[in-house]
């Protein structure tokens, strides 16, 4: 019975799963934010088109609601959407330690030594596993969301939350952060989407359950 009990305890737990890249609670919450956001910028463009504080407005086409009163009202309904998911995020981010794992920037060493290696097409890329670069991107544009999120309430209540659009400068200020916040989330699609189209394994995982690449995985 000795060795028995030996050989159970030196082998490796069949019951223990492998790790996954998203858990099913973070693609929920993804694919829910990614929706959101998108809506929140077409109807965003509709409402910034009433009052342009650029020299171009945005095809009509390309724009949720096409007029002021329908891009207002689709901007607010799909805000409280972006509201609830956003929040959701953040404590499951937190008390996860998904945050801490995977979202964490690394030092500015790190970060040059794997832009370096992106630029000149040498950096790898395993499921689960988060370089560098990734950390700041998605650092950043996690704040950006959570700035556009408060200026947009800046601008919507200037009067009820005078003191908010006050801390902001006023509300032309306010209202071209938030522009400024639209545009660096819109850039961050695109390199995302990039980078999507370059690693389609990534859309995969977000989709379905999928186990974390091992370290000796060759990308």
């Amino acid at each position: 019975m000795a060795p028995a009990i030996e050989r159970r305890m030196m082998s490796p737990s069949r019951t223990s799963a492998p790790r996954v890249v998203h858990p099913l609670p973070l693609r929920i919450m993804h694919w829910a934010g990614a929706i959101s956001v998108i809506c929140m910028i077409l109807s965003g463009w509709a409402i910034y088109n009433a009052s342009p504080s650029l020299p171009f407005t945005f095809p009509r086409g390309m724009t949720l609601g096409g007029w002021l009163a329908a891009g207002i009202a689709w901007h607010i309904s799909v805000m409280w959407v972006l509201f609830i998911d956003g929040g959701a995020y953040l404590l499951y981010g937190f008390f996860s330690g998904h945050f801490r794992r995977d979202i964490l920037p690394g030092s500015p060493r790190a970060v040059i030594r794997d832009m370096w290696a992106a630029l000149t097409f040498r950096l790898g890329h395993r499921l689960g596993h988060y370089n560098a670069v990734q950390r700041l991107l998605y650092a950043g544009v996690i704040a950006v969301i959570c700035l556009s999120v408060v200026t947009g309430l800046a601008i919507w209540k200037p009067v009820q939350l005078a003191w908010l659009t006050d801390l902001f400068g006023g509300y032309p200020i306010a209202r071209n952060i938030h522009l400024a916040a639209m545009i660096c989330i819109v850039l961050f699609l695109i390199v995302h989407l990039a980078l999507v189209m370059i690693f389609p394994r990534t859309l995969v995982a977000m989709i379905v359950t999928t186990p974390v690449e091992s370290e000796e995985t060759v990308p």
